[in-house]
This record gives C-alpha cells, sequence and structure tokens, in this order.
C-alpha cells in the first residue's frame, strides 16, 4: 500500500513538474484540510493557519520546475507547513516584545529603532539559515539555544551520543557563522558607535 501511495505521489510530482494544473488541484484537495488543522495546532488561529498552508502550496507551484522531494510529498509539506508556522510563532513572539517594550517605552531612540531592525532581521535569517542546513543540525541547535536543554539531555531525547551533539553544535553554528557574517559585522559596527 505504501509503495502505491509512494508511486502516485511520484506521478502527481512529475505532472506539476510539467505545469499540470490538474494535478496541482489533486494535492491541494488532498492535503489542504489536514495541513491546515496541523498548522492550527502551532499557530491556533484558523485564518494564520489557512494563510500559511495556502503560502506553502503558492511556494511549490512557483518552484514546480526544481521541485527536488527525497521523501513522500506530504512529509515533505509537513514539514514545510511546520517550518512556516514555526517562522509564524517566531515572528510573533518578536513583535509581541517589542509591543511589550514599546508601552513601557513610549519613545525609541533611533539607535533602539535600529538595534530592534537588527535583531528582527537577524532572527528572522537565523531561522532562514536553520531551515536550510541539514536537519540534525538545525534540530539539535534550537533544542539547545531555543529550548534550553543541555547536550546529555538533547543526546538522550535522540537517541545519541552527546559527542554526536556536540558535533551537530558546533557544524550548526559553523554554517550561522558563514551565513549571517554580515550581520554580525553590523551588530559590531553599531555597538561601536
Amino acid at each position: 500500500m505504501a509503495n502505491l501511495i509512494a508511486s502516485y505521489e511520484k506521478l502527481l510530482l512529475a505532472n506539476i513538474r510539467n505545469n499540470d494544473k490538474g494535478a496541482f488541484t489533486i494535492v491541494f484537495t488532498q492535503y489542504y484540510k489536514d495541513l491546515v488543522t496541523f498548522s492550527f495546532g502551532f499557530v491556533r488561529n484558523i485564518n494564520t493557519a489557512e494563510e500559511i498552508v495556502q503560502e506553502v502550496f503558492i511556494k511549490l507551484w512557483e518552484n514546480r520546475a526544481s521541485l527536488i522531494i527525497d521523501r513522500s510529498l506530504k512529509s515533505y509539506l509537513l514539514k514545510s507547513v511546520q517550518n512556516r508556522s514555526l517562522n509564524w510563532l517566531q515572528h510573533l513572539r518578536v513583535q509581541s516584545q517589542f509591543d511589550s517594550y514599546t508601552k513601557d517605552h513610549q519613545v525609541l531612540s533611533d539607535n533602539e529603532t535600529e538595534n530592534y531592525i537588527l535583531h528582527s532581521e537577524l532572527e528572522f535569517n537565523l531561522h532562514k539559515v536553520l531551515n536550510k542546513i541539514p536537519e540534525e543540525f538545525a534540530q539539535a541547535f534550537r533544542m539547545n539555544r531555543f529550548d534550553n536543554l543541555s547536550y546529555l539531555e538533547i543526546a538522550q531525547k535522540l537517541g545519541v551520543s552527546i559527542r554526536t551533539i556536540e558535533v551537530r553544535i558546533s557544524k550548526a553554528l559553523s554554517f550561522l557563522r558563514d551565513e549571517l557574517k554580515e550581520f554580525l559585522l553590523l551588530a559590531i559596527f553599531l555597538v561601536r558607535f
């Protein structure tokens, strides 16, 4: 049964790559409701969940010619929705922190505004880079930096050695340093002046 589903998905993907709107409509109709429900589990807002899923499908259609999916289509769509949902939550958290801050501090100086913009862009690009690097590196990094888990706790949760976690986080940091170096230089420049 699983092989039949995989073959059917491959056929649909091949047709989508060849600009077949009918195949795209089948995929959209088949997965839309489940993906909205999945996104809603993260964002807790039906309108936002629908927007996120629609964005995923738009991206799927826009990138159809170069689309390479090495796992099941459903897994690919679920991962895309999860990433967009988490990015939306992260953006909401940053926005909420900023709103709270501005209530306490009525007027922001130009320097504070620049720092906020820099922080927002850095955070956005951080998540963008984490979505580009191998998932096992990003996962270990997120668990350590965002969930505040120790290397030992991460190793136990993932069923790997502490050394494996050290290597994964080290590689994630290396990717981040390379991809975000212009932000680091800008931050240093702003702090100095």
